[in-house]
């Protein structure tokens, strides 16, 4: 599988009459096939099952520098899986990553295919801290969506609870942050959070959490259940 290879079979996947509307809807200035997701998921997984985590990687890679939309989000389900070794190639590409995120859509993606990467290795922890002082907000929003899993641990163990404490110091110094999608991330967090861990959810809320905007808190607090 070629990257030419790879970008033939998007292209024959591409529907134009969805192409304008996608292109809006995720405001992107990028060229945009209007590949459906559930086209993508099976592209990629064909992919996946014939090619090496080392061609994988190379694909990913290949993928996202062509800076179409849905070739980056395909290079991200590329790398979306929890099982890859050696990974310390794909994670370097994820990283790799960063600089170019300026979308929720490709960011999601991107940071799914890191949150499989983050939980096989937890001590990368220490490299997205860094990522929280970021001056794109991107970088500093997917800090708290590659950490997604461990808001949605139902038996956390005592090192996912020092991460999760972790990432709440984060979400503490986003509370102030203006940033429409760094609020949208805190409350995503926390709402996830509420499902498995209501009371730690509560106390943020009624800490650091009161100066979130109004329609983060809300977010925030959809799932918890009335005092």
């Amino acid at each position: 599988m070629t990257l030419e290879d790879a970008l033939t079979a998007l292209r024959t996947a591409a529907d134009p009459s969805r192409a304008e509307g996608q292109a809006r809807y995720h405001k992107q200035s990028r060229e945009v096939l209007g590949v459906p997701n559930p086209v993508l998921n099976d592209l990629t997984k064909e992919w996946r099952q014939s090619l090496d985590v080392p061609a994988r990687v190379s694909l990913a890679k290949a993928l996202w520098q062509t800076d179409i939309f849905e070739a980056r989000i395909a290079a991200a389900k590329l790398l979306t899986q929890a099982r890859l070794r050696p990974d310390d190639g794909a994670w370097e590409v994820i990283q790799s990553w960063l600089p170019d995120l300026d979308s929720w859509a490709i960011a999601d993606h991107a940071m799914m295919a890191g949150q499989k990467r983050l939980t096989a290795d937890p001590t990368r922890i220490t490299a997205i801290e860094g990522w929280t002082s970021s001056n794109s907000l991107w970088v500093r929003r997917a800090a708290l969506v590659i950490t997604l899993p461990y808001a949605k641990k139902n038996n956390p163990k005592p090192e996912d609870l020092a991460i999760r404490e972790q990432v709440l110091g984060w979400a503490r110094s986003y509370v102030g942050d203006p940033e429409w999608f760094i609020q949208k991330a805190v409350a995503w967090w926390l709402r996830d959070l509420s499902k498995h861990d209501a009371a730690r959810t509560r106390a943020f809320l009624d800490g650091p959490g009161q100066g979130l905007k109004p329609f983060a808190r809300k977010e925030a607090a959809k799932y918890l259940p009335a005092a």
